[in-house]
């Protein structure tokens, strides 16, 4: 199986990088504030949309990487990324994050609101600071979207039937393709434009325009094999399973089952046993998975138009990656 210590290899260097100008910029003393902010960095997960930021980089300018810029791109995207899950903890009124105590759980949802608020003023402060206002502009316009993907997805919470298949693919093109678009875009803007091999390396066109259609694939791809991961007993995603079932959320292995005719009962009063039971035995988890291999070699086609190279082949492992993981 592919890893992702493998997939960083390429960027091992620029990742390094990345981390300690993360760490500077949200250095906070050994208050309150530092204590909490510490533990939402700890938990931040596999750092897929940082890589995406270095490898994109490293596409587009012959090795070189972004510099400066893509540090502050990574850091950007990343904490973008850990403010939303700080605040949909909170909505979710969820007690753990990747097998640690949620920061809602630990200090309350109040403080844990003003956290993520002020992870997301800091993002600003630091963006309109750097003065790399095509890149700032580019990523946290992202923000909205996020947003507007909670919003339609609460909208529709125990309401199986008002779910279509193309409401779910806006919800999660907002929610999380987004970000690993603009991660992707992001990470091709990096490098200055002296930098950047706009012919031996990349095809002709908008590269960042592709690397953001290819990164949003990745995303679509990411979030339905979540979805298929919170209906199986064997994942190792640090929530108890069935956890959007508990919730109320209709994703992708539900909805492929009611497409094919089958009546839903109420999630509100159904067991999640017996739902979970319905998706897997009338074949919704392989629908699903299904959609997701297609989106996938959407996001290996797109790469297919550059040249070989070892960045190329570790963005096509991260493909695998995304497709094979199981937390």
């Amino acid at each position: 199986m592919v890893t992702l210590d493998a997939i960083r290899r390429p960027v091992a260097a620029e990742l390094e990088a990345y981390e300690s100008f993360l760490h500077k910029q949200f250095a906070a003393g050994d208050g309150l504030l530092g204590e909490m902010l510490r533990h939402a960095l700890s938990s931040r997960g596999k750092g897929v949309r940082p890589l995406l930021v270095m490898l994109a980089a490293g596409l587009h300018s012959d090795g070189r990487g972004g510099g400066i810029r893509a540090s502050l791109a990574a850091t950007l995207v990343e904490m973008i990324h850990v403010a939303s899950l700080i605040h949909d903890d909170v909505i979710d009124e969820a007690d753990m994050r990747r097998g640690r105590p949620s920061v809602n759980a630990r200090w309350q949802s109040h403080k844990a609101v003003v956290l993520g608020d002020y992870i997301l003023a800091r993002v600003m402060d630091i963006g309109l600071r750097s003065g790399q206002y095509d890149l700032v502009t580019h990523i946290c316009g992202s923000m909205t979207s996020l947003c507007e993907g909670e919003l339609m997805q609460d909208e529709y919470v125990h309401l199986p039937g008002s779910v279509t298949r193309e409401k779910y693919f806006e919800i999660i093109r907002k929610k999380t393709a987004s970000l690993l678009g603009v991660s992707a875009s992001g990470g091709a803007m990096s490098p200055a434009p002296a930098m950047r091999s706009l012919s031996a390396n990349t095809p002709g066109g908008d590269s960042a325009e592709r690397m953001y259609q290819f990164g949003e694939a990745l995303g679509m791809a990411f979030q339905i094999q979540d979805d298929i991961l919170d209906y199986l007993p064997t994942a190792d995603t640090g929530k108890e399973c069935c956890n959007d079932l508990r919730e109320g959320k209709v994703t992708l292995p539900l909805i492929a089952v009611m497409e094919r005719g089958i009546d839903v009962p109420p999630l509100a009063t159904t067991p999640v046993e017996t739902l979970q039971r319905l998706v897997i035995d009338n074949g919704g988890i392989d629908m699903a998975r299904t959609t997701m291999q297609g989106y996938l070699q959407k996001a290996l086609h797109i790469l297919s138009a550059y040249p070989p190279s070892e960045y190329r082949d570790a963005l096509a492992n991260l493909c695998i990656f995304v497709g094979e993981r199981n937390k």
